[in-house]
């Protein structure tokens, strides 16, 4: 048995455009949701935001959500912090597709489903549809904006995985549900994504990093890790930012003054080590957002580019 695999590689724009894209997981505080979007505004970057949808339920309300396997309720991640915290969370996601951002799924409960079957994935992206399509009625919430049904029904194209923890059920499910890309896997460095069964797979690149350039995925949490066990430190915490700058230019400047392959970067919401990686995140897009032949998209912007380049798939399933 082979997968119908495809590396999307073209001549032309791709080419001579230096391609980055930058995520968000979990889209939770509404105060990262502004700076996002002022950083983009200021820069001309479009973000994909992976959203966790029990984020669109207040703690009044998430028992709506039941994970495979589990209590009704149980989330990983808690939920919105209130009626209105769920009521700015949509006017934040609404005001961002507006915008041009794509929005994507990040699951619900943010469970390692690294052992889920194929019918366990089903019922999480089942959910997820659910809530999103419902979460103005679910909390009471008047003023659900026109469209929204028809994005809560076919506006969620791509899917990131809760700990990048995949499985063959989730890439089955991906497909049959028709999503046009997962980017949940990790690539030795930035990599051309490859179609395979319908669906393209982007990967986290590893980066070199730190004195001693040692490899780490491209994602602050990784960084945190690397830095402060996953601790706060923040009388180091200007020292981090400056480590996370450095890795995060070195990478896209190899990239650039080379093959020109797609630069990723992963980020949360969550502020840590005092921002450091919010504020590399931001000098990295102000220095390079802004330049002639550089486009800071959202994973979909990126494969609508090259799509039409895209040669057919070989092989069988």
């Amino acid at each position: 048995m082979t997968l119908a695999s495809t590396t999307l590689c073209f001549a032309g724009e791709t080419a001579q455009t230096q391609y980055v894209i930058i995520s968000f997981d979990g889209a939770l505080h509404l105060e990262q949701w502004e700076r996002s979007r002022a950083l983009a505004r200021e820069t001309g970057a479009r973000f994909t935001y992976f959203l966790s949808c029990v984020y669109l339920l207040s703690p009044e309300t998430r028992k709506a959500y039941q994970a495979p396997g589990m209590a009704r309720g149980r989330t990983n991640v808690g939920s919105g912090y209130s009626r209105e915290d769920v009521a700015g969370r949509l006017s934040q996601i609404w005001s961002a597709r507006s915008e041009g951002h794509e929005l994507a799924s990040h699951g619900c409960g943010h469970f390692d489903g690294g052992k889920w079957s194929a019918d366990d994935w089903s019922a999480e992206f089942d959910q997820f549809s659910t809530i999103v399509a419902n979460a103005w009625k679910l909390n009471g919430i008047e003023g659900e904006p026109q469209g929204w049904q028809e994005f809560a029904r076919s506006g969620f194209r791509g899917f990131r995985a809760p700990y990048l923890s995949t499985s063959k059920g989730l890439f089955r499910t991906l497909e049959n549900k028709g999503f046009a890309y997962d980017a949940s896997t990790v690539s030795s460095g930035p990599a051309i994504p490859e179609k395979r069964n319908g669906v393209t797979r982007f990967s986290l690149p590893l980066i070199p990093e730190g004195p001693r350039d040692r490899q780490v995925i491209a994602m602050d949490y990784n960084l945190y890790v690397r830095h402060s066990g996953g601790k706060e430190k923040p009388e180091a915490a200007s020292a981090f930012e400056q480590r996370a700058y450095e890795a995060f230019m070195a990478s896209f400047e190899k990239e650039y003054a080379g093959r020109r392959t797609p630069m990723q970067l992963g980020f949360h919401f969550t502020l840590m080590n005092e921002g450091a990686y919010w504020n590399a995140l931001e000098r990295f897009a102000r220095n390079v957002c802004v330049r002639a032949d550089v486009k800071c998209v959202s994973y979909q912007t990126y494969l609508e580019a090259v799509s039409d380049r895209a040669p057919a798939a070989q092989g069988g399933t």
